[in-house]
């Protein structure tokens, strides 16, 4: 569900033309990114080093196979190029960075900047000092002041080193957890119902837990973009920002954009393509969860968060419109949306490129970009069909779980025949198209 929002939600509001055709961002970068993966080694190493001197016994295996098996994930991860090392986003964010650290000596001076091609409005940073920033942050939000939010709040999360008190309280519940089992095995009395006590209770610390950091992180992190340069609303007007993207719905595809980019020279468009299933008579309640949503959301609600900060700091009360961009930031905004599909064909979320593309070509932006990439997911689709793994690029139809007009597009997507797809491949994939 969360990569359909993904996919929508960037780029529901822009209106933005671009003028030629763009390309993609240069990748081949292979001599940044060895010299990268060797740095970051050593400082992973020298992180584990600092945790065994600090930490003994059970904990510190454990910590230390934590921070040794997530460095050798994280390097797999730069070296599929999930990373840029040289683009428009690089000296902006450094530029950000700069700016907060001015009047706040608590912010690492050796934080290393790595952006990801990723979709999703979001920055983390790594307990080493790497502080990745996805570029979909900079196709969301409205302008750098909202961009150096962001930013702040998550070298809150650093301070604080959020990251690993959780893995310190995850270590410490196992080990409780394995005794009280331990206890409940040598009970003969209603041992599911206590089984399932400690899971809940457990899910329910670790919940209170990630929301009392998230809103600490808030904190902090306005603290330190109120010391900087930046418009303090805008630090509220970032987080609501991200609310919209957790909770806006999906435009529709509507009917006449599969008729328009379908109805094809030599495959004329079928009624029978757009058929649903009925899922009208399931029964959803057969399955009645147990837990309490709102008490294992590891994320406290935005509202609450902004309600808190606007408690803790009363000078974010007055609630002011999101300023204008900067012509600096637009260029960025447009380089960040034109990558949008490039960055799910390289994920290999084809589908949603798909899905992506129509979004676009409904809305009358770029017909040449987007029907290229139209035409290169449908080749892959193609390729997957035909090897029989399409469910690895193609989600199902899940009714819960999914908006109406994903799951008619889903829906299209597998009453296509083999040969359906192949047509639909090859005349988007010729310059005739």
């Amino acid at each position: 569900m969360i990569k359909i929002y993904i996919t929508l939600l960037l780029f529901l509001f822009s209106t933005n033309v671009f003028a030629q055709v763009h390309k993609p961002i240069d990748t081949a970068d292979y001599l940044k990114r060895k010299d990268f993966l060797k740095k970051f080694s050593t400082s992973n190493e020298l992180l584990i080093k600092d945790l065994k001197a600090k930490y003994s016994g059970k904990t510190e295996k454990e910590l230390s196979k934590i921070y040794k098996e997530f460095g050798e994930d994280f390097e797999k991860q730069v070296a599929n190029k999930d990373f840029i090392f040289t683009s428009i986003f690089d000296e902006k964010a450094k530029n950000l960075i700069d700016n907060l650290r001015k009047n706040n000596p608590k912010i690492p001076k050796d934080l290393k900047i790595l952006i990801a091609k990723d979709n999703t409005p979001n920055a983390f940073c790594l307990a080493d000092g790497t502080f990745v920033i996805n570029m979909g942050l900079f196709n969301w939000l409205d302008n750098d002041d909202q961009i150096a939010a962001i930013i702040s709040h998550e070298l809150g999360h650093n301070i604080e080193r959020h990251s690993l008190k959780i893995f310190l309280d995850i270590i410490e519940q196992d080990q409780l957890d394995k005794i009280t089992v331990q206890n409940i095995k040598s009970s003969a009395e209603n041992k599911n119902k206590k089984a399932f006590d400690i899971l809940k209770n457990r899910v329910y610390k670790k919940g209170a837990e990630r929301r009392n950091n998230e809103m600490q992180a808030d904190s902090l992190g306005y603290t330190i973009f109120k010391n900087s340069d930046f418009t303090k609303t805008e630090y509220v007007n970032a987080l609501q920002k991200l609310k919209d993207f957790d909770t806006i719905s999906p435009r529709k595809l509507k009917m006449e954009t599969y008729k328009k980019y379908f109805n094809l020279p030599k495959q004329a468009f079928q009624e029978k393509w757009m058929k649903k299933e009925d899922f009208s008579l399931y029964n959803y309640n057969h399955y009645k969860e147990k837990l309490n949503k709102d008490s294992l959301s590891s994320h406290p609600e935005m509202t609450l968060r902004i309600q808190k900060l606007k408690q803790t700091f009363p000078e974010l009360k007055v609630d002011l419109q999101s300023q204008k961009p900067t012509e600096d930031f637009l260029l960025t905004e447009k380089t960040a949306r034109m990558e949008i599909l490039p960055n799910f064909y390289h994920s290999e979320d084809y589908g949603l490129g798909i899905y992506a593309s129509l979004q676009f070509l409904q809305d009358n932006e770029e017909e040449e970009h987007y029907r290229k990439w139209l035409g290169k997911c449908f080749a892959k689709i193609y390729e997957a069909r035909k090897s029989y793994n399409l469910n690895r690029y193609l989600d199902r139809v899940e009714p819960k779980d999914q908006s109406e007009s994903y799951r008619q597009f889903l829906s299209f997507m597998w009453n296509l025949s083999l040969e359906e797809i192949k047509n639909i491949a090859e005349y988007y994939n010729t310059k005739e198209s």
